[in-house]
């Protein structure tokens, strides 16, 4: 006798799905996609988003009963020079008004890192200029419902990319500002390897500063250049139920979000790796 076929895949009410870990996939494909296999959030990238174009990106994703997660990236806001931190604000202040029309409530910024082309090694006074314009940008977000989520990548990233490399130096910042406005997006692969890391996402938490909760594992050796690095869940050595677990027991009710920057899964076919996406978080975050 035949043995019944197992149900369909249906992911988790709580996975979501980040555009760049099936960046293949253009937009209506991720769409579809994401219907098939029962997901009901996506983290959106500006760039394919406003290649598509904003208004029908938002219009698709609605038609389509999906919740935007988060819109990534704002942020990049080191710059000393008064007109690349003019032209930084700005492109901020167009972030957070392409989330409001995407229905996103939360902006995920990526600070920037030391400012190129001069000697400037200060890493505090670059986080500071991160505060300043965060004091421009926060009620600007707020009177359109959008909150600032500030990710802390990994110290490799320090010099070129992200002068943030702590959950702790992340919630610093955030914490001068109420925090309906400015929190905190935690990636565990930024995270992991940071021993004050559990006890800040579960006091980012309770407070209600985590506004982000993204996956990816970490693996080695890590590529030429890091940025593609990010392992497939289970690949690698992250403890993701430990993760969850901390961010769900202090009070996370919010969405987790797989992001993985890979260029092996990004030459596969993009529908095969959103499935096998969402087994791993099964099997491998739950």
């Amino acid at each position: 006798m035949t043995p019944p076929a197992p149900p369909p895949l249906r992911a988790p009410a709580d996975f979501s799905v980040n555009q760049m870990t099936v960046k293949q996939l253009p937009l209506p494909e991720l769409v579809t996609a994401c219907a098939d296999l029962g997901i009901r959030g996506v983290g959106l990238w500006r760039e394919p988003v406003q290649e598509y174009g904003i208004e029908a990106a938002a219009k698709l994703v609605r038609g389509a009963g999906l919740a935007v997660t988060t819109l990534c990236r704002g942020g990049f806001l080191t710059a000393h020079d008064p007109a690349e931190r003019a032209r930084a604000l700005a492109d901020n202040r167009a972030a957070i008004d392409e989330a409001a029309t995407l229905g996103t409530d939360t902006l995920v910024l990526v600070s920037g890192g030391l400012p190129a082309g001069d000697q400037d090694r200060d890493l505090p006074a670059a986080r500071e200029r991160v505060a300043d314009a965060l004091a421009d940008l926060a009620p600007y977000a707020a009177d359109r419902a959008v909150r600032l989520a500030i990710e802390p990548l990994h110290p490799m990233y320090a010099a070129d990319r992200c002068v943030v490399s702590t959950l702790t130096q992340a919630l610093d910042l955030a914490e001068r500002f109420p925090a309906d406005q400015v929190g905190v997006c935690a990636d565990t692969y930024h995270i992991w390897w940071d021993d004050q890391a559990p006890t800040t996402l579960t006091h980012a938490t309770t407070t209600g500063r985590l506004h982000a909760l993204q996956l990816a594992d970490w693996t080695t050796p890590l590529p030429h250049g890091a940025l593609t690095g990010r392992g497939q869940l289970g690949d690698g050595t992250i403890d993701f139920p430990h993760w969850r677990t901390l961010a769900r027991s202090a009070g996370y009710t919010g969405p987790i979000e797989v992001e993985l920057f890979n260029d092996t899964l990004w030459a596969r076919d993009g529908r095969e790796v959103l499935t096998e996406t969402v087994r791993r978080y099964v099997a491998h975050a739950c």
